[in-house]
């Protein structure tokens, strides 16, 4: 699932792929921008925003994508045979004489001016992995509404940039409270903690090929225990033993440990 990691991690494969060289193939397979001609331009960078990606093409303009829940680019060689997908599957093709980028079921994709970029990602949070980065106005912006459950907080990008489900359900675990707990029911250190633990996951997570919250010696071996609750419901909690639940919220799966946790579950 991508989330602020998966991005950064994405934009860094990208921009070494695509940066510093002149595109020779550049396809947007989505009506509103499929006659639209890049090639020629040289790619100046590829850059993550929370959970958004621009890349920044010559003559001021960004390719603007975002991966939400399935979406993916892809980086062949010269002459490699293209897989991440069928062909129909295929929303976007960047290339130059040495590597393609192919984007593959990528829900949001649009050229925009490069001085409007503020029209798709102005409105997100401090970013986790950016350089941009300000804990206290992301403390600013989750005590702004104290009533919202906290994995709701953690999940709106206009508070902080980055963070998807997984890491929202093992921040909460983190900071033993559950997903629904008021996000003024935490304390100001917890609260404050809980936010330099985001930022800590995400970096630690940057440039992992597999996903982890835990770091056990076991989790090398064992992919279920990688993450303290996302996934591993009835699984037992790797602190307490206590079978994880899950429920679902806004079609979302959520985990949590009932006694770890604590704070209102749904009934």
């Amino acid at each position: 699932m991508p989330e602020g990691d998966t991005v950064a991690r994405t934009a860094k494969r990208l921009d070494s792929a695509l940066a510093g060289k002149v595109l020779t193939v550049a396809d947007l397979r989505v009506p509103r921008f499929a006659t639209s001609d890049l090639t020629g331009r040289k790619v100046l960078d590829v850059t993550p925003r929370g959970k958004h990606l621009l890349t920044r093409v010559e003559g001021g303009l960004t390719l603007h994508s975002h991966l939400r829940m399935d979406g993916a680019w892809r980086v062949f060689e010269a002459g490699e045979r293209w897989r991440g997908g069928p062909a129909h599957q295929i929303r976007a093709v960047l290339g130059n004489t040495e590597r393609t980028a192919v984007g593959y079921r990528l829900p949001v994709l649009e050229l925009l001016r490069t001085e409007d970029e503020d029209s798709v990602v102005g409105h997100l949070g401090p970013d986790l992995l950016g350089p941009d980065w300000d804990a206290p106005e992301a403390l600013r912006r989750l005590r702004a509404a104290p009533g919202r459950p906290l994995v709701e907080a953690l999940l709106d990008q206009r508070n902080l940039a980055g963070i998807g489900n997984v890491f929202a359900c093992e921040l909460c675990f983190l900071a033993r409270a559950t997903p629904w707990l008021p996000v003024g029911d935490l304390s100001e250190d917890t609260l404050g903690r809980l936010v330099n633990a985001a930022k800590h996951l995400l970096e630690a997570n940057r440039d992992l090929p597999n996903r982890t919250t835990t770091r056990p010696a076991a989790a090398l071996h064992r992919a279920h225990d990688r993450l303290y609750v996302y996934g591993r419901a009835r699984r037992p909690c790797l602190r307490c033993g206590t079978p994880i639940r899950n429920a679902e919220r806004d079609g979302r799966p959520t985990y949590w440990c009932p006694r770890c946790q604590s704070g209102p579950v749904p009934v």
